[in-house]
């Protein structure tokens, strides 16, 4: 891997693949040796981004990847992203996008990840209850203490990357360089409005579940026995097939697993590949649980499809079209609260 793209208008360059922790820890590979193994394989292999979260594994995914780098003195070689909002105990104040909350998360973070600054800082969903200004405030200071370089948002509705950048313009403050969004051959919503949106403001964009949640990997075909896994059972309208959009997702995956055979690459390549040829696209996130996974996906940043693929693929899904609104990855709090949508 010796490309490297540059990540909005930062100059940072990252590698095209950046390698996903979510699966370190409890959620997935529990062995720390066995995590770092395959850190060491990834950044071998040309990979210089990592990215986590600190509810991955409730804080371990952070631990395994600090304990990783910190084992092979790699610190210095590589962008470490990580992100906050979500749930970290049963406080109130424990989540969200608070002041409060994102000055005791950082904290937390360095603390696991064993360093004395985080590369990437991102906001893991939106928060309604907070003020953008409160965020973008809070990361800003974190900035001018050094313990953060560059900001982001993961999973933002495009209108929310457009107030979050005129907040940022508006009172001075630091900016979101890149936003995080769920981008697949199955969930292509993003096309619409996010990419756009990013590019136009120089954005980087870091793709995370290019395969789809473990749909794009071959395990999910006609006639086999589905796979059990963790994710199946924490997100059940993602995988539950007697809902009719999973049963989409599947007609659309038998489809592009014979396109894949004919193009002459596996479904893992065709569906990584597909996601990095998105000019608005600097890196797909991949979250290998096994050396295995790891290898599978690699060779992906050496393919480049064709656009009679590319054609072939908008034929089986719609580009802009997200089959499954459950892999969008966030619902706005609207269309679940009643409330919010009646005038008292």
């Amino acid at each position: 891997m010796t490309e490297y793209r540059v990540l909005g208008r930062t100059g940072l360059r990252v590698s095209p693949l950046c390698l996903g922790a979510m699966m370190f820890g409890w959620w997935g590979e529990q062995s720390p040796a066995e995590s770092a193994r395959i850190i060491d394989r990834a950044l071998d292999a040309g990979v210089n981004f990592i990215d986590t979260a600190d509810v991955y594994s409730q804080g371990q995914s952070e631990e395994f990847v600090g304990e990783a780098l910190a084992r092979s003195g790699r610190r210095d070689q590589v962008v470490l992203a990580t992100k906050c909002n979500g749930a970290m105990g049963e406080g109130p104040n424990q989540r969200g996008n608070s002041r409060r909350w994102i000055f005791q998360a950082v904290e937390n973070s360095l603390r696991r990840l064993g360093t004395d600054w985080i590369d990437l800082y991102q906001i893991h969903r939106p928060d309604p209850g907070t003020g953008i200004e409160e965020t973008l405030g809070a990361l800003t200071d974190l900035v001018r203490q050094g313990k953060v370089r560059y900001l982001g948002s993961s999973t933002f509705p495009a209108h929310r990357i457009v107030e979050a950048q005129w907040a940022a313009e508006r009172r001075g403050l630091e900016r979101f360089v890149c936003e995080q969004p769920p981008y697949s051959l199955l969930a292509r919503g993003v096309e619409a409005d996010v990419l756009p949106v990013a590019s136009s403001y120089g954005m980087g964009a870091i793709v995370w579940s290019p395969l789809a949640g473990g749909w794009l990997t071959g395990r999910y075909r006609k006639g086999r026995e589905l796979p059990e896994s963790r994710r199946a059972g924490l997100l059940p309208e993602r995988y539950d097939m007697e809902l009719e959009a999973n049963q989409r997702k599947l007609e659309a995956v038998e489809r592009l697993a014979v396109l894949a055979e004919e193009s002459g690459h596996t479904l893992v390549e065709l569906a990584v590949a597909f996601t990095l040829r998105h000019p608005a696209v600097t890196s797909a996130i991949i979250g290998p649980r096994t050396m295995e996974h790891l290898e599978s996906q690699l060779t992906a940043v050496d393919v480049r499809l064709g656009d009679d693929v590319l054609d072939r693929i908008d034929a089986i899904v719609t580009p802009g079209v997200t089959i499954n609104q459950g892999d969008a990855g966030w619902r706005p709090p609207e269309l679940d609260d009643a409330s919010l949508r009646r005038r008292p």
